[in-house]
């Protein structure tokens, strides 16, 4: 279907006047809505599962680990939370607004939103945000995306069958319908998805003064970082598993491995045992293997592991017909490599060895970059994890792990810079779509002069005396 610019305006307004009704601000009709998604998340399982298996060649298994579960997970903890989340906060004002010494600040929901959502977890990455936008008083506007047309076309009766248009509507369409909706005056936009696309984003939002979220993938890519005293089986089985997943096709996925040069042919028979250990040695032709979302996607992929087609040392091999590429490890790469200062989103995994001694030296090159959504570092050695981790600049991460940081509970997620602004995730999801309202609490009595005029003669000395009294 397409939407004209007038269609677009009457969803919008429409949904203005629903929360203007109010009906939105009470917690205890959230908390209902919220339990309906829920239910229906797990009523529809089948339809998403068939979804994800069309667009992305997800497994059952693949499709509620990273879709389905972590929504009702999600949701869970929004239900537990969302009364304390939601309630004022009782603060004491001080003694300069004597004799009004409460202030409370109200959580205030933004509005109407719009959520603009990706292809590589069309699920998750759509019913995930519009719940944390739910659960703090707001209506939505979803812009999902054309490539997962499966997925989207599953989600657009899943929130008109559960939702009236009024409170939650889906839009489909190409990036055409996206600049539509960009157009109109919303009150909070969140967008996940491409660097590039965050700054046109942006730039549109800045035209109404929109207060915005994006999730970014990260400009130069997420780094994972191997020391030579790190367990090399571990770590190559946990790069293993998450380079599979998706295809590569993850926001906060390993885009390039910097080993210790002194472990580098130990890690890399590690790795290559992982990935047949856990797909075997031809995952084009395995049929639990994800695929590529597009012909464009698949072509890009191939014609850049063409170019390293000398130094390919696994995989390497790909099924047009299927767009499935297998899991390509590339070595040797050096840190100024065009496959290495770019997010990939592929299973191509380029190997970039350094001296053990030059960690520090790796860290300041990766930290000249622009800021990664995640980091990954592998090494027995707390001491320089720890520095690393409380010194870069990135969205989130692991030491001696990859990817579960993102599936803790009352924690953030997201990025910085290039990688992404604001943050989500339960509670940091309610604030990501509220307002904080200050208010005081005045008093008719007993209100003292200190603050009008006059503030010369005798009432100067007096005043300051006072003033300073309070300050201290």
């Amino acid at each position: 279907m397409t939407y004209s610019e007038d269609e677009i305006k009457n969803i919008v307004d429409a949904q203005r006047k629903y929360f203007r009704s109010g009906v939105t601000l009470d917690v205890k009709w959230r908390i209902r809505q919220l339990k309906k998604l829920k239910a229906a998340v797990i009523a529809h399982e089948a339809e998403f599962e068939e979804a994800l298996a069309t667009d992305l060649g997800r497994s059952r298994v693949e499709a509620y680990l990273c879709d389905i579960g972590p929504i009702i997970t999600e949701i869970n903890e929004m239900l537990c939370g969302l009364r304390r989340w939601a309630r004022p906060e009782r603060h004491f004002s001080g003694w300069m607004c004597f004799p009004s010494l409460v202030t409370k600040v109200y959580k205030m929901p933004y509005g109407v939103s719009l959520v603009i959502s990706p292809f590589n977890f069309p699920i998750l990455l759509t019913i995930g945000v519009v719940a944390a936008a739910m659960s703090g008083g707001n209506t939505v506007v979803i812009k999902s995306s054309s490539k997962s047309a499966a997925s989207t076309a599953v989600l657009k009766r899943f929130f008109a069958e559960v939702f009236p248009p009024e409170y939650i509507t889906l839009i489909d369409g190409g990036h055409d319908i996206a600049d539509r909706c960009l157009a109109q005056r919303f009150d909070k936009i969140f967008y996940t998805g491409s660097p590039a696309v965050g700054k046109h984003v942006l730039t549109e939002a800045a035209k109404n003064l929109t207060p915005v979220a994006l999730e970014l993938g990260g400009e130069t890519g997420n780094w994972c970082v191997v020391r030579k005293d790190a367990d090399l089986k571990d770590a190559a089985r946990k790069i293993a598993f998450f380079k599979l997943c998706n295809a590569g096709q993850i926001c906060i996925n390993i885009n390039q491995v910097a080993v210790a040069e002194e472990v580098a042919d130990l890690f890399l028979a590690e790795l290559k045992r992982a990935f047949v250990a856990q797909i075997g040695e031809h995952a084009e032709n395995n049929e639990e293997y994800p695929h590529l979302i597009t012909d464009a996607a698949y072509d890009k992929c191939e014609q850049l592991a063409e170019e390293y087609r000398s130094r390919i040392l696994f995989g390497g091999k790909g099924d047009r017909a299927s767009r499935r590429y297998a899991p390509t490890v590339i070595y040797p790469v050096q840190t100024d490599e065009h496959i290495v200062q770019h997010e990939l989103f592929n299973p191509l995994l380029p190997i970039v060895p350094f001296k053990d001694a030059e960690a520090d030296a790796l860290m300041e090159i990766i930290a000249e970059r622009e800021h990664p959504l995640a980091m990954y570092l592998f090494t027995k050695n707390m001491k320089w994890a720890n520095h690393v981790m409380q010194t870069q600049q990135y969205g989130g991460g692991c030491i001696n792990e990859v990817c579960i940081h993102m599936m803790v509970k009352g924690v953030p997620f997201n990025g910085t810079g290039h990688s992404g602004m604001g943050a989500y995730h339960g509670e940091w999801g309610f604030r990501e779509f509220t307002h904080p309202q200050t208010v005081l609490k005045g008093r008719t009595c007993c209100n003292l002069p200190l603050r009008e005029h006059p503030y010369g003669g005798k009432a100067e000395k007096i005043k300051l005396a006072i003033l300073r009294k309070f300050e201290r």
